[in-house]
């Protein structure tokens, strides 16, 4: 089977000099030509620093050109690409390059501090290329690629051939690799097109890190010949003002962007009067949202369900526009999309399928389903089942008309702002602090994000520590999004029988969800 980016090279014949990718945060613009060459010299550049097929190369960076360029250039080759949110900080990073095997980290300044901090803790890292400057002790790119060819054939992959290591939020404390193929992305991007009726005359403004797996709209656009504009960071302004500069059709948002939206100022229909749909998903969208956004700008929504393992809606439903019956009244994630297959098993026996209408955990299944988790045998069993469906995690029941509907969270996870929170990574994290004995983490209601991280805290005896004092450390040890935005200290924390924490008890007492 062909590597998944020889779609390149067939685009390149079909529109040659149409610019797909922009990115104006950046004042940079591509052409298919102009895409394909920049990644075949990366991938010879990657090359001459003596990467193989099979060997792991991080992406530690922002929504840049580099960061598209490389995925493309790291999968071309047969390597395996690991992305990286540029927000995490030390201790995360090295836990991802470490356990990835990595062998070369592509970053730009900012990334670079946190490499050097770790550099010494990553045997496997044998050099690091900077974007963005040249810097002694590592490879600055822009310089190797002017001397790097611009031809380059594309390493011959396998279906199962693997391409990406994903890395989830982890139950137990330490993030997952999922293991995403070069035949997943195939089937991941069919399924994505097919949602949105895409076509080479659609315009998406895209707003998702790069390094997330919502990474997959961005590049299912660009296989099916429409133009993407990567906007690097959202703000409502700037949002607007690509909608109407670059004739936007397909819009990508979260549920905090549909907020800022319904509740903005009069005149913001004009800015979307060429919007034919957008996609929303990483997080809830609520359902008084979802009907004011659908009431005030008449343009409808596909709500996607998924999760990384699966590439987004490549193996999971979603409320394809057009089918907007299958909203339910702004309730549903909607019906499979593609090859997906939905079903709903009880949490004690996953081998029992329930009723239409019993709630339980949702399992999903399809070719865009990971291979499963990078050198976590145990995580592997437990979720992905020998014959081929994936235990989400998740709770929810089915219609029947076969419509989803998500009730709640099998373990505890946190989503604020479209980002996946385990209360389990941060604890971890939060342990190393001198001054904490316990700590249980927990999330707390937030009118605009849904919900929030927040911290259980039981110090070490004769020690004194303000909220101010933890949070602050903590910023400095993770990304910010997982940062607790609230500390209480407490002389114990709620266990079941002395030994289970609680947690269902903190978000009573202390989340402001409030009786419901």
């Amino acid at each position: 089977m062909p590597n998944f980016t020889t779609f390149l090279d067939v685009n390149v014949k079909y529109w040659p000099r149409k610019t797909v990718a922009i990115f104006p945060d950046k004042g940079e613009q591509y052409t298919f030509s102009d895409l394909l060459e920049r990644v075949n010299e990366m991938g010879n550049v990657l090359r001459e620093l003596g990467v193989k097929r099979g060997d792991g190369v991080a992406l530690y960076l922002p929504t840049w050109p580099e960061a598209l360029i490389g995925f493309l250039a790291i999968w071309r080759i047969g390597a395996i690409a690991v992305p990286i949110n540029i927000v995490l900080k030390d201790l995360e990073v090295q836990h991802i390059l470490n356990n990835s095997n990595s062998k070369i980290a592509v970053t730009n300044t900012t990334g670079l501090e946190v490499v050097r901090k770790i550099r010494d803790k990553i045997p496997s890292l044998e050099g690091t290329v900077v974007v963005d400057k040249k810097v002694d002790g590592t490879y600055y790119l822009k310089e190797l690629m002017e001397k790097a060819s611009p031809s380059l054939r594309a390493e011959n992959c396998e279906f199962d051939c693997l391409s990406q290591l994903q890395y989830t939020a982890g139950t137990t404390g330490l993030p997952k690799g999922a293991m995403l193929t070069h035949g997943n992305w195939m089937m991941a991007v069919e399924a994505e097109r097919w949602a949105f009726q895409l076509t080479d005359k659609d315009v998406m403004l895209y707003i998702y890190p790069l390094v997330h797996v919502g990474a997959s709209w961005g590049i299912m656009a660009l296989k099916y010949g429409a133009t993407v504009v990567f906007m690097e960071r959202y703000k409502m302004d700037k949002y607007l003002r690509y909608i109407a500069e670059y004739g936007v059709t397909l819009l990508c948002q979260m549920p905090p962007v549909m907020n800022d939206l319904v509740n903005g100022p009069p005149g913001i229909e004009e800015y979307l009067r060429t919007v034919r749909a957008t996609i929303t998903g990483g997080g809830p969208t609520p359902p008084v949202i979802w009907e004011k956004w659908v009431k005030r700008f008449g343009i409808p929504v596909l709500n996607a369900y998924g999760l990384s393992e699966t590439i987004v809606i490549g193996s999971a439903p979603g409320t394809v526009p057009g089918w907007d019956y299958y909203s339910k009244g702004y309730r549903s994630v909607g019906v499979p999309i593609g090859y997906t297959e939905v079903k709903i098993v009880d949490p004690k026996d996953p081998k029992r399928e329930l009723e239409p209408g019993e709630i339980g955990e949702i399992a999903l299944r399809g070719p865009s389903v990971a291979k499963g988790y990078w050198l976590n045998e145990e995580a592997t069993k437990e979720a992905f089942m020998p014959n081929g469906w994936f235990l989400t995690g998740d709770l929810g029941y089915l219609d029947d008309d076969g419509a989803l509907y998500v009730t709640d969270r099998k373990k505890d996870m946190i989503i604020t702002s479209g980002f996946n929170i385990y209360p389990a990574e941060v604890e971890n994290i939060l342990l190393q602090y001198s001054k904490i004995k316990e700590v249980a983490v927990f999330a707390k209601y937030d009118e605009r994000r849904g919900e929030v991280p927040a911290a259980a805290v039981v110090l070490k005896s004769g020690e004194k520590a303000t909220e101010e004092e933890i949070v602050e450390w903590a910023r400095q040890h993770m990304a910010s999004y997982k940062v607790p935005r609230h500390v209480v200290i407490l002389d114990e924390i709620p266990k079941m029988a002395g030994w289970k924490t609680l947690r269902r008890v903190l978000r009573e007492r202390y989340g402001g969800f409030g009786n419901g």
